[in-house]
């Protein structure tokens, strides 16, 4: 018999049956095959497909400073100024104005200027609030006002709707006789 030949031990994958699967569907024993397919396990987390080679050579930590060192990357651009003694660096009317965008490319690769002026991560500009639904807009408006109105949920009052539903149900029947 094929099961007898299996050790005690648990199967985890087909590996571990060998050709015996292959032997059964050969040898047309359906129960056989039936009976060592279940006695695989069934976490799946477990199967050989599942599981991923353990690698031992971390030879780098790899948080973000150590990977800008590696590859002598510049300064990360920041989203949004500091503080107010940066405003200068959005002050590069004067490049353009003499025609060097070459200068201007270069102090930009240099030295970063933050994306954005601002430094409020709750602000939405007019524009593209223009572009939402009412909804939204209304939830934005009121989101700045403190009032929960319109994010709240409804009350639902179930013996008032049982009751509405039960006078509906007699009129109803009333109708109907």
């Amino acid at each position: 018999m094929l099961v007898d030949d299996i050790k005690n031990d648990i199967l985890i994958n087909e590996l571990q049956l060998g050709d015996k699967l292959n032997q059964c569907i050969h040898h047309k024993e359906r129960s056989q095959f039936s009976l060592l397919l279940a006695m695989l396990t069934d976490d799946v987390r477990a199967h050989s497909q599942f599981t991923l080679p353990i690698t031992e050579d971390v030879s780098f930590a790899s948080d973000e400073e150590n990977l800008r060192k590696l590859f002598k990357l510049p300064l990360e651009q920041a989203l949004a100024l500091d503080g107010v003694d940066n405003i200068q660096a959005f002050n590069q009317a004067d490049l353009i104005q003499g025609n060097t965008l070459s200068d201007l490319y270069l102090t930009n690769a240099l030295k970063p200027v933050p994306l954005a002026f601002r430094n409020d991560i709750k602000f939405i500009s007019r524009d593209v609030l223009d572009n939402t639904s009412l909804y939204c807009q209304k939830k934005h408006e009121n989101k700045d006002e403190g009032d929960k109105k319109v994010n709240s949920r409804l009350s639902f009052k179930a013996e008032e709707w049982l009751n509405t539903v039960n006078e509906s149900m007699k009129h109803t029947v009333e109708l109907r006789v």
